[in-house]
């Protein structure tokens, strides 16, 4: 008989499959999302998007609307070549070179952020520019290191393997947040960080939310080494040109024969609908704080630590269920409250709760003292442990319903389900806001994009 076990892990491996790696691939793999997560927790969430919108853009709204158009634009361009790219590289073989490449548009973009000084005439290109270089290469890159994970470890533990990239994930987005807070960010009111220290290297504060830009590029690419030291690449198959003719033709050949599948195009549409509803969430969580709480870059900071301590530990919990349950009770359960505290966090205002049940309001007030504060915390530290397991769960639920001998393929597709939409929920805010004048009325959509996504989901039958 055969032996079917990896030399270098001692774990089964499928039929066919070549030995996966030791543990030093799998540990530059999981690095990758603690090399990427601080772009997401400083650039687009708490730190420079509420900045953006606060400091640079002449008023909050007007901020929101100039920052969704631009997430929407980016999401735009990724959607349109994610799949394109994804093919040619799989028929190609090698996934490092692309890799590469769009690594350094992740680092060129958040390095640019230092230079949108707020009064400056070229403040709002260069935020906007900046933003939408680094956003593209960090999706481009995500799908190429997706594709990686079947061939990292056997299919009973891809649940566990993907909820510790998450949670691996937000933690680094954690140290880097409080790095940020603790170290070089200011309040405008006293001048001093977190820690009640004067901001490193005389920053002032605004400087403070800047400096999130350069210090995401400089930890991305310290901490995306291991991933290219350790991890194997596929050898190459064909040159360029020849990959680019394969690849097209393959995708082709995989969006005809798909819809014979009804599970996975039930699947995709599922996660196309709430992956815009959540892209958007986070996209404009911060914002909608600094505009409606008046909070500032300390106060949101907090906010995302809270988020990045309850996100890790859901991850962690996410993915020891997934493998135990299987993947969709964990996003059915992940989206049913992820509903629910939205539609609490549009209820909240700055002198009222549930829409419609005032709030006396206090002047020089305690941080997080008030009512709608104390709600904003406890709902947004929920969508927090529910956000991780939701993405995490998406990958290995992507790998149930998919053919065994074509789950590099169906990746494929899975990034455009995630990708070809992506521009709708920060364009659909980015309207709202613009025709309501109002931040409440913008993110409203993000409700209905999530309710979406479960009904859907209902409808999906996993192996």
């Amino acid at each position: 008989m055969a032996d079917n076990t990896s030399p270098e892990t001692g774990r089964a491996r499928e039929p066919g499959r070549p030995p996966f790696p030791g543990k030093a691939a799998v540990f530059g793999w999981i690095l990758f999302d603690w090399a990427s997560q601080p772009y997401f927790t400083l650039v687009t969430t708490f730190v420079f998007a509420p900045y953006f919108a606060a400091s640079v853009a002449e008023t909050p709204v007007e901020g929101q609307a100039l920052w969704g158009y631009a997430a929407a634009a980016a999401g735009l361009v990724v959607a349109l070549l994610s799949p394109v790219l994804g093919a040619v590289a799989d028929a190609g073989g090698r996934r490092k070179r692309w890799l590469l490449s769009f690594s350094a548009m992740l680092v060129a973009g958040c390095a640019a952020l230092w230079f949108a000084v707020p009064g400056s005439s070229l403040a709002v290109p260069l935020a906007l520019g900046g933003f939408m270089l680094a956003g593209v290469g960090a999706e481009f890159a995500i799908v190429f290191t997706n594709a990686m994970m079947p061939d990292l470890v056997p299919r009973t533990r891809l649940g566990r393997l993907s909820g510790q990239s998450w949670a691996v994930g937000y933690a680094g987005g954690l140290v880097s947040l409080v790095l940020v807070l603790g170290f070089l960010a200011a309040s405008p009111q006293t001048g001093r960080t977190l820690l009640g220290i004067l901001p490193a290297f005389g920053l002032d504060p605004g400087e403070g939310a800047r400096v999130s830009g350069p210090l995401s590029a400089l930890w991305y690419a310290v901490f995306v080494l291991p991933l290219f030291l350790f991890v194997p690449d596929r050898p190459l198959r064909t040159h360029l040109r020849d990959a680019i003719a394969t690849g097209l033709g393959r995708l082709t050949a995989t969006l005809s024969d798909a819809r014979a599948h009804h599970d996975t195009i039930m699947f995709l549409a599922a996660n196309m609908a709430y992956k815009d509803g959540l892209v958007a969430l986070f996209a404009f969580g911060g914002i909608y704080a600094a505009g409606t709480l008046g909070w500032g870059t300390i106060e949101i900071g907090l906010f995302g630590i809270l988020l990045t301590v309850t996100g890790t530990l859901g991850a962690l919990i996410g993915g020891w269920l997934d493998d135990r349950l299987g993947p969709k009770p964990v996003l059915v359960g992940a989206l049913a409250m992820l509903i629910v505290c939205s539609m609490a966090i549009v209820s909240i205002g700055s002198d009222s709760i549930l829409f419609f049940i005032p709030v006396a309001q206090q002047t020089g007030a305690p941080l997080f003292s008030t009512l709608p504060e104390i709600a904003y915390l406890v709902f947004g530290g929920v969508i927090g442990a529910c956000a991780g397991p939701l993405q995490s769960a998406s990958r290995t639920m992507m790998i149930r319903v998919s053919p065994p001998d074509r789950i590099t393929e169906f990746f494929g597709l899975f990034a455009l389900s995630g990708k070809a939409t992506s521009f709708i929920g920060p364009l659909a805010v980015a309207a709202l806001t613009t025709y309501a004048q109002s931040q409440r009325v913008g993110i409203s959509v993000i409700v209905v994009l999530l309710a979406i996504g479960m009904v859907l989901l209902a409808r999906v039958k996993a192996a």
